[in-house]
């Protein structure tokens, strides 16, 4: 069976994921200190986790019993690239409405 192939932006397309990335992005976490910060079953937020993981931004260490789990953020530099392409269009704009608004005075 093919596992569907994800990446980054799959997985900031969710928002309980990107709260997800963004509760864990400044400490390490076991996966019921995580799941207590949601108000959805374990289930679905360990489903949320899998597809963080499978993206790359999620690392989950056994340590004894429990799960631990920490952002990787390096590949949300795809993302910032992405949008930086795009940074002086909007630039451009905004620029030119606030030459028009300027006129309007």
């Amino acid at each position: 069976m093919n596992v569907p192939r994800r990446d980054v932006f799959q997985a900031i397309a969710d928002p309980t994921r990107r709260e997800i990335i963004n509760l864990l992005a400044y400490q390490s976490l076991n996966l019921n200190a995580v799941v207590d910060n949601f108000e959805m079953s374990r289930p679905a937020v360990a489903k949320h986790i899998r597809i963080l993981t499978e993206c790359g931004l999620l690392i989950i260490k056994q340590k004894g019993r429990e799960k631990h789990i920490r952002a990787d953020l390096k590949k949300l530099k795809q993302v910032s690239d992405w949008t930086a392409k795009y940074q002086q269009f909007w630039s451009d704009k905004l620029d030119a409405l606030g030459d028009f608004l300027d006129q309007d005075k």
